[in-house]
């Protein structure tokens, strides 16, 4: 059976998991007055019942999961940064299976209270460690304990980015009625930026799939860094769908965050690093289609600087 079929099955006995997918994609014009010929439209994945793109891929890995029999008994378990987590958290309540998550402490105070609201478990690790150490205690945890956890592993399940390929990749293509020529994404598992890369390229070979790598410090929830040799590359990321790598200013992510908002827009620090690549992929090419993503909502930061106007 496929994910397709395992989808709609699940779905008459838990209709919430119906709503996941199918997200709109909407015209923006902030840069339409500088680069007139291209157009720049934007995956909006608040649409979600969790609220971020997350949804897809943890909806993926938790079905593929439950249908071999692996959740029998079991807690799930994953790190996360707080987006997955809520995934995991509202997926894993509907489908009664209690959920165990290793969140970094830094994680925002409204991402924490929504994954709590549905039940789950939450184990932070200090900040200062950085989010790879969420990776390496989540690993500690699930080895310690084999008897207790269902380990989901976003960052080397192949249903993380199995769900871009079908789904995200399928609607960007028929939404742009195959038009699209740029799609814009970073790196937080490498389920988003593999499996729609992937989906959109066997399309058309010759879309351009643009990565956007923020700074180091102080960084952006959701998105690796991979400029230190010390940083975990996710096993799912596929650097040979990526064409181009483009660095990204942290503050200057943050500010095309308020420009998202001022168009109406309302998203994270992701989606502002997204459309700050955009504009330096609109000025290399001058006329294209150019694709991205509004990851989740802008709600899920009010108690970060990002909107301390």
């Amino acid at each position: 059976m496929g994910m397709r079929e395992l989808i709609a099955k699940y779905s008459k006995q838990f209709p919430a998991l119906g709503l996941v997918g199918n997200t709109p994609l909407v015209r923006c014009n902030v840069f339409a007055d500088e680069f007139p010929d291209v157009e720049v439209w934007i995956k909006v994945e608040s649409f979600n019942p969790g609220g971020s793109l997350k949804d897809r891929p943890v909806l993926y890995m938790l079905l593929d999961a439950l249908e071999k029999g692996q959740l029998d008994g079991k807690t799930i378990l994953d790190s996360s940064s707080g987006n997955a987590g809520i995934a995991y958290a509202w997926i894993g309540k509907v489908l009664g299976v209690p959920v165990r998550l290793v969140v970094p402490d830094n994680a925002s105070a409204e991402r924490k209270k929504r994954i709590l609201s549905h039940d789950a478990e939450l184990f932070h690790t200090a900040a200062h460690d950085g989010y790879d150490e969420a990776l390496r205690e989540v690993r500690r945890q699930a080895e310690a304990h084999p008897d207790l956890y269902y380990f989901c592993d976003q960052y080397g399940n192949d249903y993380n980015w199995r769900a871009h390929e079908e789904s995200t990749a399928l609607e960007i293509w028929e939404q742009t009625q195959g038009r699209v020529t740029h799609f814009v994404a970073g790196v937080g598992t490498g389920g988003t930026i593999t499996g729609t890369g992937k989906g959109l390229k066997a399309f058309n070979p010759n879309i351009q799939v643009e990565c956007v790598v923020p700074e180091a410090f102080p960084g952006v929830e959701g998105l690796k860094p991979l400029k230190d040799p010390d940083d975990i590359v996710p096993a799912i990321l596929d650097k040979s769908v990526i064409d181009r790598m483009w660095d990204v200013d942290v503050d200057r992510g943050w500010e095309m965050s308020q420009v998202l908002a001022k168009a109406g827009l309302f998203g994270g620090q992701s989606s502002g690093c997204y459309l700050s690549g955009v504009y330096d992929v609109a000025k290399d090419i001058q006329k294209g289609v150019i694709v991205t993503m509004l990851c989740d909502v802008g709600e899920r930061y009010m108690s970060t600087r990002l909107w301390d106007l």
